[in-house]
């Protein structure tokens, strides 16, 4: 239900660097009797009526990156209080900061920035055909839950879409995790990004959980930034997939 999701990769925030359990069984596979266009159609439909419960949630998340080369490491944490409001859109806090200001900066700060910007018009990077070609990969489980597997391609060289492979929850039809790369190379000075995203199901409703985004830098090192979303509180009703797909 996030623009996927409200995040940027590390590749588009780094050009002012660059430049300066299961005990149970897994359930099986579901089977393939959906096609792609039919799994996007319900996921829109599903991730529209969870929008709409949504009211209000609030999180801390914690932000760390760090960059390697040339013979020296830099690395910054901060630690940033997100309210997410249905009418007012999200507000971010930064509660404290650490290491680097460069990384702080130039990385950190300018990803909050950009997520901002993406949450103020969240269809130019939603997850649909308005954006993206679709095709069935296949199914798995993700954490003991059925998933469908689909291959996403970009309409359009934009830096806030990507290619790759989402992971599509069988029953709740929301995108559980992502394995990509970004749509367009924001800078020359960024040679290869790689993309790791997961959703944790709160309440009925899918929400980031972690992000991983690995770059290698052309003149030299790499860069990793990790985001761990917290725990949510979450105001808006408790939804089930049963209670969704019955509206």
């Amino acid at each position: 239900m996030s623009c996927l999701p409200r995040w940027m990769p590390i590749a588009a925030i780094l050009l002012g660097l660059a430049g300066a359990l299961g005990a149970e069984s897994p359930s099986p596979p579901p089977a393939l009797t959906l096609t792609a266009a039919q799994i996007v159609q319900e996921m829109e439909h599903r991730n529209e009526l969870r929008l709409e419960e949504l009211r209000r949630y609030t999180a801390r998340r914690h932000y760390e990156v760090s960059y390697k080369g040339f013979g020296a490491r830099l690395d910054a944490k901060m630690e940033v209080e997100v309210v997410y409001d249905a009418l007012s859109g999200k507000t971010f806090r930064i509660v404290s900061q650490s290491g680097s200001k460069l990384l702080t900066d130039k990385v950190l700060k300018r990803l909050i920035e950009a997520e901002k910007a993406a949450s103020a018009d969240p269809s130019s990077c939603a997850l649909a055909p308005s954006n993206y070609n679709f095709s069935l990969a296949g199914a798995e489980p993700v954490d003991g839950r059925p998933a469908y597997v689909l291959n996403v391609e970009p309409l359009t060289e934009n830096k806030l879409l990507y290619r790759g492979r989402v992971w599509v929850d069988a029953a709740d039809f929301a995108v559980v995790k992502v394995d990509a790369r970004p749509a367009r190379n924001p800078s020359a000075w960024i040679g290869n990004t790689r993309i790791y995203h997961t959703y944790a199901r709160t309440g009925g409703f899918w929400l980031p959980q972690e992000n991983r985004s690995e770059s290698k830098i052309r003149i030299g090192g790499a860069a990793v930034l990790t985001i761990d979303y917290g725990a949510y509180q979450i105001q808006g009703d408790t939804l089930s997939a049963a209670a969704l797909s019955a509206r």
